[in-house]
């Protein structure tokens, strides 16, 4: 089979990357042509734009970067009529990859979406569009099959590639102090920062994390570095202060640390599947006025946390916006990093979480629903 994949961040990367592993080891005559990231290279295949080249985030950045998204669109177009590839696999990236869907639609290439774009929590009407030009849609998330079935998509749960991805990260199995000496920290228990993998939400969240810092002297504050981000970027930040940078590690600190603060996304749930307690922190631009539009208007789900999302109910503490205080955030951060019934509480919740969410496996489990829906598929 020749299949076709597009990744636009680091996360796909990595998600991609290991349902192409996992290819291979179900399609020997397996061939890749893609838009992701080092992660997807390594597994073979040609690389035609990789995902730093290509990201856009924001409507300012949109604005001022029209140009190359219509040059990024066309080129892709063109590509992939001349790969005529028997699958067209898109992964998340939603504002590109529902244009390339619907491209792909037209042109009678047959299109699978894994890892479906968050429209069950916000703008729902994109699930038409989806209806409208994907032939499946294979979700990571428990209750994104129900959505989808209700609006008409044909769908099917393949577990969430977070459990691979833990499963097999590295170092999953050394000690506090290797790690500690792997990475030059001093001996004080940790409190893991994960403020975002893009700029605004660092802007906006890393600075009132950094205020537990003085808060908490008997605790080591230590940022996870983002993929996309050196540790010079974060100096601004920390200019002064008794904090330490750990970059590309972000499984390895969590597992490592006592409690951390986190924004919202996948981060959440990682952490969670970690077994760290956390508190989820967001806040952007706007004040009470983004907080009312959210969920008043944009919002349609009950949390922010993939964690609580899953659970159905708050097992996290989340400090969102308006709800947001540096008094809120010190008192719950105290709370985790004692021996509280709220620490040991969140504790159980994670332990019915792992049970949900189920073990690892998911990208060979995608692989071959992918493969068992291509042999109906081609058929038609």
């Amino acid at each position: 089979m020749r299949y076709y994949l597009i990744a636009g961040e680091a996360s796909g990367d990595l998600h991609a990357s290991n349902l192409m592993k996992a290819f291979k080891e179900k399609d020997q005559e397996a061939e890749f042509r893609y838009w992701g990231g080092d992660l997807m290279e390594a597994q073979g295949g040609t690389l035609v734009r990789h995902y730093k080249d290509t990201a856009v985030m924001g409507a300012w950045d949109v604005l001022m970067n029209l140009g190359k998204i219509k040059e990024n669109f066309a080129l892709c177009q063109k590509d992939l009529m001349e790969y005529n590839p028997d699958v067209l696999i898109l992964v998340d990236y939603a504002g590109f990859n529902l244009r390339m869907a619907k491209f792909a639609h037209q042109h009678n290439i047959l299109v699978y979406y894994y890892i479906s774009p968050k429209v069950w929590a916000w703008n729902q009407s994109r699930v038409k569009k989806i209806k409208a030009s994907v032939d499946r849609m294979f979700t990571i998330l428990p209750f994104e099959k129900k959505f989808f079935e209700e609006h008409g998509v044909d769908v099917k749960y393949s577990g969430n590639p977070v459990l691979d991805a833990i499963h097999n990260r590295p170092n999953k199995e050394e000690s506090f102090q290797t790690f500690i000496e792997r990475n030059q920290l001093d001996e004080r228990p940790k409190v893991a920062l994960l403020a975002g993998s893009r700029m605004g939400e660092i802007n906006y969240n890393l600075p009132d994390m950094l205020k537990m810092v003085e808060k908490f002297p008997q605790y080591q504050f230590v940022i996870a570095g983002a993929p996309s981000f050196s540790k010079d970027d974060y100096q601004p930040f920390i200019e002064g202060m008794d904090v330490a940078v750990v970059s590309s590690q972000t499984y390895e600190l969590v597992q490592n640390s006592r409690a951390a603060l986190v924004t919202s996304g996948t981060a959440t749930l990682e952490t969670a599947l970690l077994n760290c307690p956390q508190v989820v922190c967001y806040k952007m631009w706007g004040g009470g006025f983004t907080d009312f539009v959210a969920k008043k208007i944009l919002i349609k789900v009950a949390y922010i946390s993939l964690v609580n999302l899953i659970l159905d109910k708050e097992a996290v503490k989340e400090l969102f916006q308006k709800a947001f205080s540096l008094e809120k955030l010190e008192n719950e951060l105290s709370a985790l990093l004692e021996d509280s019934p709220q620490r040991k509480q969140m504790l159980l919740d994670y332990v019915e979480l792992h049970r949900i969410m189920g073990g690892p496996g998911s990208s060979m489990k995608t692989a071959t629903l992918m493969l068992e829906s291509l042999k109906i598929d081609k058929e038609k």
